[in-house]
């Protein structure tokens, strides 16, 4: 197996270096190549590149960790390595891919979920025993539960109300906060009883399976929390068949959940993070040149992405993510081109003017 060993001088002497070629980026999808949320994502992530000049490469690991760890491994036997590997920790997958890249001279980055709090307490957090891990972007997904769920538990009027909630896969740390953040929600509304928060696992007939077992028992269940869209509409095939009328709350951006915001048929919803993929490519991009992202926002950030859309901005967004390429230059976020700025600010406000 090849290594690159380095010390911590070269790491921290190459990005400042000259680029002779373009900087080359893997990323290490953990979803399905054809799951919507990740196509839009790297398409986006793709659509950085260009206006970036990067060279980047997806490799899908179909929900599966097992395949996403051994195409990790052929990275290490390539006899050219990406100068970045962009990883998620869903299913906790992180510290593997830490410990297979330690010591290389592939830098490493954290995007969508990173390494918890009971992981770093073990092996510590970026730029710490790992030093080729130089940072990670996530979206602010306990946020976004909170606001979802508020939103959601709003709409009964302060009367009594029970909501059944559908989290994603249960080791994926963007799950595990966005049904931290609707139970943050519920603990200031107390006419609202959680029956129960299932794990959707990201699917709509997982979500369909479990919705049509579950409702017929709880009469009196109104609101549905979803901590994605598929699950959502996994759960509304189940109510329709039954005769139910819920109220729902989700989160994505694919055309079907922008249109049922937009027509009323989903009540609340939360987007934005789709560009998040866009934004990482960016901090690297400036990295590379020199520019630590850790002077401007630090090396692990949160960014804001994840807001409510209403049913106006859900068709403006729509009709915006219909052009064959976002009319969003990203260099414009770039460092470079803003050598003051303190903090990074991508975000999708342009795309609802």
């Amino acid at each position: 197996m090849i290594r690159w060993i380095v010390g911590l001088v070269v790491l921290g002497v190459l990005p400042a270096m000259a680029q002779s070629r373009p900087v080359s980026v893997v990323f290490l999808n953990p979803g399905f190549s054809d799951e919507q949320f990740w196509v839009d994502y790297i398409r986006y992530m793709h659509d950085a590149a260009d206006d970036l000049g990067m060279q980047l490469r997806v490799l899908h690991g179909e929900r599966d960790s097992g395949r996403l760890l051994t195409y990790a491994r052929e990275l290490l036997d390539s006899d050219t390595p990406p100068d970045y590997l962009i990883f998620t920790n869903e299913q906790f997958t992180g510290p593997e891919i830490l410990r297979l890249f330690a010591d290389t001279e592939v830098r490493l980055f954290a995007l969508h979920s990173t390494l918890n709090q009971e992981q770093q307490k073990l092996i510590g957090g970026s730029r710490e025993r790992h030093a080729n891990w130089i940072g990670s972007l996530v979206p602010n997904d306990e946020e976004a539960g909170y606001l979802t769920g508020r939103a959601l538990v709003e709409l009964a009027q302060g009367q009594p109300a029970e909501l059944l909630a559908f989290s994603g896969i249960k080791q994926t740390p963007s799950a595990t906060l966005r049904l931290e953040g609707l139970q943050r929600a519920l603990g200031e509304a107390p006419n609202v009883r959680l029956v129960q928060a299932l794990y959707g696992e990201w699917l709509q007939q997982r979500a369909y399976e479990q919705a049509r077992g579950l409702l017929p028992r709880y009469p009196d269940i109104s609101l549905i929390w979803s901590a994605n869209d598929e699950m959502a509409f996994g759960v509304m095939r189940a109510a329709e068949e039954l005769g139910r009328s819920l109220r729902y709350a989700a989160l994505n951006n694919s055309p079907r959940v922008l249109k049922a915001r937009a027509d009323g048929r989903i009540d609340v919803l939360a987007s934005g993070h789709f560009l998040l993929g866009a934004c990482a490519m960016v901090m690297l991009h400036d990295y590379a040149q020199g520019l630590d992202f850790a002077e401007r926002g630090g090396k692990d950030q949160i960014i804001s992405l994840l807001r409510l859309v209403d049913a106006d901005q859900a068709r403006q967004l729509a009709s915006r993510l219909e052009q064959a390429r976002l009319d969003v230059d990203f260099s414009r976020f770039s460092a470079m081109n803003n050598p003051s700025m303190a903090r990074y600010a991508c975000a999708i406000d342009p795309l609802l003017n």
